[in-house]
């Protein structure tokens, strides 16, 4: 099964006339099957898309990856596109999510209520296990935290009865089993990406990862990190690595460094296919 991968939205653009902004928005084509990986952040999905030659109104379903606004204030403006769709998640993409630094704190959850996405044609599916979309074709549901090294931000809050930090249970990844090995289609990963990829290969029972691409979280990671999370890619057999949005340029650039040709920044307009 051929997989097409066309990279929506992204904090930077890779072609004239599209638009970049913070976030990310992943569309999968394998066979007839559309599947869009979260939504940008406002406006870029729906503009880029045209620019693209994608035609929203042919997405299938859609998977949030978590419930920050920079992967779902854009789900208003699709579907305006898609019309009735179905959209997977995890049951925590509704918390009242926060991103604290100090005494500053700002709102950093889905900037929509349920019923008005509803109302456009949004149908839920909200489940904490994995959601099999086809026979080759899964979100990881929560991603359990194995390694030492991964850990999810502080400055992440749940505001309950006062502020609680955010385990980001709602952090997952979509996962492609193909003739190469897996595809892994992230968001963010917020519970790790080393942790995501051990829990993709036990869900599917598939040892070799051909291709990552999407966020990874190396934001603020120390170069310890980097190169701890570098050395467990190998271990995986990884051919294809395309970063994108909350990797950061440090760590994308100690990524490309070790992986030479394996490597590509994946950003607004990139388009690639397995094999």
């Amino acid at each position: 099964m051929q997989v097409r991968i066309t990279t929506l939205s992204e904090n930077t653009a890779g072609i004239i006339g599209v638009l970049a902004e913070w976030g990310l928005s992943i569309l999968l084509e394998a066979g007839s099957l559309k599947v869009l990986m979260d939504t940008g952040l406002s406006i870029s999905v729906p503009h880029n898309a045209a620019r693209l030659g994608v035609d929203l109104a042919t997405v299938d379903k859609i998977v949030l990856s978590h419930g920050h606004a920079d992967h779902t204030g854009g789900l208003r403006e699709v579907l305006t596109k898609t019309g009735k769709v179905e959209v997977i998640a995890h049951p925590d993409i509704w918390a009242a999510k926060y991103v604290r630094f100090g005494e500053a704190e700002f709102n950093a959850g889905i900037p929509f209520s349920r019923e008005e996405l509803e109302a456009l044609g949004a149908s839920f599916t909200l489940s904490r296990e994995p959601v099999w979309i086809t026979d080759d074709i899964v979100t990881t549901g929560e991603i359990p935290m194995i390694t030492q090294y991964e850990q999810i931000d502080p400055n992440l809050y749940v505001k309950a009865d006062g502020f609680v930090p955010d385990p980001l249970l709602d952090d997952r990844a979509l996962i492609i089993k193909t003739d190469e090995g897996l595809v892994v289609i992230l968001g963010c990963s917020h519970r790790g990406i080393i942790n995501t990829l051990h829990h993709a290969r036990e869900l599917t029972g598939v040892e070799l990862v051909h291709t990552v691409i999407g966020g990874t979280h190396l934001v603020s990671a120390s170069e310890e990190r980097v190169r701890l999370t570098a050395a467990a890619l190998r271990e995986f057999g990884i051919q294809r690595l395309g970063v994108s949005h909350c990797t950061g340029m440090p760590a994308a650039m100690m990524l490309a460094q070790e992986f030479g040709d394996i490597f590509f920044f994946n950003n607004a307009g990139t388009r690639i296919t397995v094999p």
